[in-house]
């Protein structure tokens, strides 16, 4: 991809908004419908206790409101975030995770990031090992050293539920466990895929009986024992013996890697996954690893917010007075986008729309948290599509309401026009 492309879609964003005729009162009811416009606006004014929105119809804006303040974006901020990581490290891109066999049979893993390290990968790792003569198994080494993350996930806090799970080099299944509890307090798991796991009954005391899935980091960072404890169970399932126990430490210098396992997903099929179930710990994976392409591993947050930061800088034209990032799934309530730089974002983001999910007539991505209540995305237009930004920072959460009524609007302009 040329670099500079994203600059020039910005750049002719700035100059249709230029040209842009309708504004919020009187302009707009020469255009739209007086009744449309009337019950609408009306309506908005209800709705919207504190938040931002922009609509755009053919390259034009056709209604803002607060478009130059900033807000809380919550889980919006994942297109930007998604859009850098196109841009950075390509949509082939696969993570990839090292194995290393030592002379006294010990296994040592070197994580890189891989935010899609789940149960199934991980039988497709030990069935490749089988295949390179691995048939007994001493220690199991589990290495995270590739990310140096001196603080958890800001925005997150210490639950059991799974959007609160912690970031690590190496995790699997999104560092969440899934178990189901029985009445009589066995503890089994909840995925045909992964074996029961001593982790698991541990994280279950004090559970009630049910199905549950939960942070599998909520008690302690336990995501170097819950690899070692799964590769471990794994191992013995396909007929590799494990005799010795689970370390956390870096791979020894001068040990060669025996199998690099690439992952099976592409970026590209990463980030459907992402917009579309809105996971934070990929999000934040994925992060990471930006910053670690930018500026070099061990991966930080602080490369992190670096890379993204200067990505919007020199890519989107966009400034701290237009966007502040902490980390990359919008977790954070530090936080901050213009509803005009989100859709500056939009229309960078445009070739790839196709990513976002396609709900309630419109490609969008939601964002919750509390007091956050957000969609961005586009609806459909004469020429293509239609760039919308609502992000509602108040108590109640009226963006079902306000999206329809902007749904009217756009529709009612075009109604218009023909």
């Amino acid at each position: 991809m040329p670099m500079g492309i994203f600059r020039a879609a910005s750049l002719l964003w700035k100059q249709r908004r230029m040209r842009r005729i309708f504004f919020l009162g009187l302009a707009v009811s020469l255009v739209l419908p007086g009744s449309v416009w009337a019950g609408a606006g009306q309506s908005l004014e209800n709705l919207v206790e504190n938040g931002g929105i922009i609509v755009t119809r053919n390259g034009d804006t056709i209604y803002e409101r607060n478009a130059d303040s900033q807000f809380m974006p919550a889980s919006v901020q994942k297109i930007g975030m998604a859009l850098a990581a196109i841009h950075i490290l390509g949509k082939d891109y696969r993570f990839a995770t090292r194995f290393y066999f030592s002379g006294e049979r010990d296994l040592y893993i070197r994580g890189l990031g891989d935010p899609m390290l789940v149960s199934e990968e991980v039988a497709q790792i030990v069935t490749a090992l089988r295949s390179r003569g691995v048939s007994a198994i001493r220690n199991i080494h589990v290495d995270d050293s590739a990310c140096q993350l001196e603080n958890s996930t800001d925005g997150s806090s210490n639950t059991l539920n799974p959007y609160d799970a912690q970031n690590s080099c190496l995790a699997v299944n999104f560092n969440t466990i899934s178990l189901v509890k029985g009445s009589n307090g066995d503890v089994r798991s909840g995925e045909e895929q992964t074996p029961a796991l001593p982790l698991m009954r541990e994280l279950a005391q004090g559970l009630p009986s049910g199905s549950h899935r939960i942070n599998a980091t909520a008690t302690g960072n336990e995501s170097l024992r819950y690899v070692g404890e799964l590769f471990s169970a794994i191992c013995k399932k396909q007929g590799i013996t494990v005799s010795g126990g689970i370390i956390s430490g870096p791979v020894p210098e001068g040990l060669k890697p025996v199998y690099e396992h690439a992952s099976s997903k592409t970026l590209d099929e990463v980030l459907t996954k992402l917009l579309k179930y809105s996971n934070n710990f990929t999000a934040n994976q994925i992060f990471l690893a930006i910053g670690a392409k930018q500026y070099g591993w061990p991966a930080t947050w602080d490369k992190g917010q670096r890379a993204m930061t200067g990505f919007y800088r020199n890519e989107v034209g966009l400034s701290e007075k237009d966007i502040v990032v902490r980390e990359g799934s919008g977790l954070s309530r530090q936080n901050r986008v213009t509803p005009r730089a989100m859709l500056a974002i939009l229309e960078a983001f445009k070739p790839h729309a196709g990513l976002l999910p396609f709900e309630n007539n419109c490609l969008r991505k939601s964002g919750t948290m509390t007091g956050v209540y957000a969609y961005a995305g586009y609806f459909a237009g004469e020429r293509g599509l239609d760039s919308f930004v609502l992000i509602l920072n108040q108590p109640k959460n009226n963006r079902n309401q306000v999206l329809e009524l902007l749904g009217a609007l756009h529709d009612a302009k075009g109604r218009r026009k023909n």
